[in-house]
């Protein structure tokens, strides 16, 4: 699942295959860029801002792009046969005389100016894996809306960049609360070190091929996508719900023995429905 140390990587595959480069070919497959051309144009630099892509060229353009579910780029070499999807998955190609990076299912592929960055990314707050992050204003954005459940706010990527249902999960489960505790409610000391924890994971995991916060032999992750399997700390089924307003899937893992605080409200699609409630210690 793309999160911010996928997107990482993502950026430092293209970056490093194409930056410096000149095109031979650009290939769009979406109805809006039929027509555009970047051959003969140099590849700058491609970097990773959240979950988004930002590609630049010069002569002033970027193509930005982002993953969502199931998006990605894939480069292959000269020759080599592409292994992505079928053709019809293919979005955009880029191609250099001895690389060609191409994207597969991407759902946001836009092309604009470079000094249009801004408005495809300037919402976004401090970025766990970038230059800007910035740990104090993570934390005052998190907490400016105490009412609202962590494992939302932790979503919401103008607070801090970068976190996705993985580590949402994984996050609360360290915390030792559930993700519809409301932010204000989150012991000040557990608040305190919320934004250096998830700075941790995410640069312990960007060099990873497989993501890993347990420090376990065989046992990558505390809890998401463990249910209804026994948790690693306590032997409690693990629980799985869906958070938000479910126009987009959300899945959300925890424990309840572990993790204090609410569970799901009524009628949140969930299984192995537990209604044990504990208070933050």
């Amino acid at each position: 699942m793309p999160e911010g140390d996928t997107v990482w990587q993502a950026a430092k595959r293209l970056h490093d295959a194409l930056a410096g480069q000149v095109l031979v070919r650009s290939d769009f497959r979406v109805p809006r860029y039929a027509t555009a051309d970047l051959s003969g144009r140099r590849v700058l630099d491609t970097i990773a801002r959240g979950k988004h892509l930002l590609t630049r060229f010069e002569g002033g353009l970027t193509l930005h792009s982002h993953l969502r579910m199931e998006g990605a780029w894939k480069v292959f070499g000269s020759g080599e046969r592409w292994k992505g999807g079928p053709g019809h998955q293919i979005r955009v190609v880029l191609a250099t005389a001895e690389r060609s990076a191409v994207g597969y299912r991407l759902p946001v592929l836009e092309l604009l100016r470079s000094t249009e960055e801004e408005r495809v990314v300037g919402h976004l707050g401090p970025d766990l894996l970038g230059p800007d992050w910035d740990a104090e204003l993570a934390l005052s954005h998190l907490l400016a809306d105490p009412a609202r459940p962590l494992g939302e706010a932790l979503l919401d990527q103008r607070n801090l960049a970068g976190i996705g249902n993985v580590y949402k999960s994984e996050l609360c489960f360290l915390l030792g609360v559930t993700p519809w505790l409301p932010v204000g409610a989150l012991p000040a000391d557990r608040a305190a070190k919320l934004p250096t924890l998830a700075r941790r994971l995410l640069e312990a995991n960007r060099e990873r091929v497989v993501r890993q916060t347990t420090g376990l032999r065989g046992q990558d992750l505390f809890v998401y996508g463990r249910a209804p399997r026994p948790c690693l700390r306590c032997g409690t089924s693990v629980r799985v719900a869906d958070q938000g307003d479910g126009s987009q899937e959300r899945p959300t893992y925890w424990c309840p023995s572990c993790q204090a605080g609410p569970a799901p409200p009524p009628g949140s699609p969930q299984r192995w429905r537990d209604r044990y409630h504990r208070t933050p210690r």
